[in-house]
């Protein structure tokens, strides 16, 4: 049997995506509604309500929530918010919070994931913003906010820092077109007489210095997190929120610097 949501479930996510202050808009829930084939039973009545009546029609109708989770993708497009960006967070957090009992989220990318079920509210609430509106504050780099999901933060904060530690390697090889993970890694594209990234000009002992700093924070980083001896113990490692925040400052620090490097010329 296919999973539906509940009538709470539906309830909530209608009143998330229709709300008053950050919500769609009652042509863009029209919109979304045609280019989904689905009907629109009550077109006069307030957002929430005309969106959540939509909802039940539908899934009643076809006895799944495909078309639901769909409406969702749709709404949560990045892309639909490129001309008002400030509308996209406030709004994902909102539908998160609504989501969060169904066992789902909204990424940064718009993609809809799976999720450990929240059982309160207070939960909901946490997993969908404490983390990442404290790194928001912060202005940490765009990719380490996709590792501040409800799923990395069931148990405790690690997790999630140990996803971004994983993102500083992926980044790493996308630039060189290297396959090494940890150290080896590290030494191949920053080390060496002509480094296949450099993060300055490399025309002064002081460049030399930097770069070489830069390399041996990137192998602490890997080593305090991706190295596989010492990784099974610390998966009980109960680390804190202040500590989180730090560490994902630092692995921002890190990937900015990475996004700001150059490829010198091979000698």
């Amino acid at each position: 049997m296919e999973k539906t949501f509940a009538q709470s479930e539906l309830e909530a996510i209608a009143q998330a995506l229709a709300d008053t202050e950050d919500g769609l808009t009652g042509p863009e829930i029209g919109h979304i509604l045609t280019s989904l084939k689905m009907a629109d039973p009550t077109p006069t009545m307030t957002k929430w309500k005309r969106l959540h009546n939509a909802f039940v029609a539908r899934q009643n109708y076809s006895g799944n929530r495909r078309a639901i989770l769909q409406f969702i993708r749709e709404a949560m497009k990045p892309e639909r918010y490129a001309r008002a960006p400030h509308r996209f967070e406030p709004m994902r957090a909102n539908v998160n919070r609504a989501l969060a009992f169904a066992g789902l989220a909204v990424e940064a990318d718009g993609e809809l994931i799976a999720t450990v079920e929240a059982k309160t509210l207070a939960e909901a609430q946490r997993r969908a913003r404490e983390l990442r509106a404290d790194l928001i504050a912060r202005d940490v780099h765009p990719d380490v906010l996709a590792f501040c999901r409800e799923e990395l933060l069931a148990d405790n904060y690690f997790h999630a820092v140990l996803e971004a530690t994983k993102s500083v390697a992926d980044k790493l090889r996308d630039r060189t077109g290297l396959t090494d993970d940890g150290a080896v890694l590290v030494d191949k594209a920053l080390a060496g007489a002509t480094p296949m990234l450099a993060i300055n000009t490399l025309e002064t002992e002081s460049d030399w210095s930097e770069q070489r700093g830069f390399g041996n924070l990137i192998r602490g980083i890997f080593g305090m997190f991706r190295n596989p001896t010492a990784h099974a113990p610390r998966m009980q490692w109960q680390m804190h929120k202040r500590d989180a925040e730090d560490l994902l400052s630092a692995v921002s620090l890190i990937h900015r610097r990475i996004d700001s490097s150059r490829m010198p010329p091979r000698r």
